[in-house]
């Protein structure tokens, strides 16, 4: 308990962390980094001669970049003398949320996703916002559902929709395509409950170390005992890549756990709704043959006005006494 009261103390918030502008600014600034994976991995699996389908090699890429990110994250921690001892307790806590959040989470997002069409990939991976947002309503007092957190996630999903339209969609389901990506929300936000009840007692950047570095452990031992020969061949493009993507993953994981400690989990989630609509339109930005359109347009916008209908009204900080558990 001593050792919760005084990171608790050392870690003051930014005036950014608890402005509502700055608040905005920042967790779009995350969904945006987080959007740039998508054309990122696609010109990383052309520059490593990666198939679409090497699911292996594809959680092995997904491993090195989290483990990468780990150490950065670790090493600015030491640079800035942040301490660093983590009671026995708060590690179980890290390593449970490191399964979940980085290891299992991209093992079902990327095993579903070879299993189902990009449209349906790209309206399933949401499902963890709206798991967010149904959790926090059950744990805590002051972060319920209401209709403009419903309307909110219907634009979101409607503008998810519109952005992917011109890909294939059906009512198909299986447990290996669609299932596994709704297991890859589920687990999602179970982290990011985990992950802000940490934030009361650890700096972000550890719990964001700590955790991609679990995560990372896991999702190598599972992709090497399938790894085929060269299905990893590097060039200088995408190591340069691969260090792009860990300093992404650091970036926004940190950011986002930094608003997750004094604002409402249900609010902020519903910016990422923002990251398959950035992620689509950066696409069309850096890689040939795919371009911006009016349905993008249209997408943005409606994701746009479900992030102002959520936070209509609402303060960007939660009291001390109102961030607990409903009992």
């Amino acid at each position: 308990m001593e050792f919760r009261k005084q990171i608790h103390y050392r870690y003051q918030p930014a005036k950014i962390l608890t402005n509502k502008y700055g608040v905005t600014a920042i967790a779009l600034f995350c969904s945006v980094l987080w959007g740039s994976a998508f054309p990122v991995l696609k010109i990383s699996y052309a520059e490593l001669g990666m198939r679409p389908d090497d699911l292996y090699a594809q959680i092995i890429l997904a491993g090195m970049r989290f483990f990468l990110a780990a150490v950065l994250l670790f090493a600015l921690v030491f640079i800035n003398r942040q301490r660093m001892k983590i009671t026995r307790h708060l590690f179980a806590e890290l390593f449970v949320l490191g399964i979940l959040q980085t290891g299992l989470q991209y093992f079902f997002f990327y095993y579903g996703l070879a299993h189902t069409s990009g449209m349906k990939g790209a309206v399933l991976a949401s499902s963890g916002t709206f798991f967010v947002v149904l959790l926090a309503h059950f744990y805590y007092r002051n972060d319920k559902l209401n209709r403009y957190k419903v309307f909110g996630m219907a634009a979101g999903l409607a503008g998810i929709i519109l952005v992917n339209a011109d890909k294939s969609f059906d009512l198909g389901f299986t447990f290996k395509g669609e299932g596994a990506l709704i297991l890859s929300g589920l687990v999602s936000a179970l982290g990011t409950i985990m992950a802000k009840r940490l934030s009361e007692s650890l700096h972000p950047f550890l719990i964001t170390g700590w955790q991609m570095f679990f995560g990372s452990v896991l999702m190598i031992s599972l992709g090497l005992p399938g790894l085929k020969e060269y299905s990893l061949t590097f060039t200088t493009t995408a190591w340069i890549l691969l260090v792009y993507s860990a300093f992404l993953s650091a970036t926004a994981f940190s950011l986002w756990y930094s608003l997750l400690k004094y604002n409402k989990a249900g609010e902020i989630s519903i910016y990422k709704f923002m990251i398959p609509v950035s992620g689509v339109i950066l696409s069309s930005v850096f890689i040939p043959g795919e371009r911006f359109d009016l349905l993008m347009a249209a997408g943005l916008l409606l994701v746009t006005l479900g992030i102002i209908a959520v936070n209509r009204n609402q303060d960007a900080v939660m009291p001390d006494n109102l961030t607990k558990r409903a009992s």
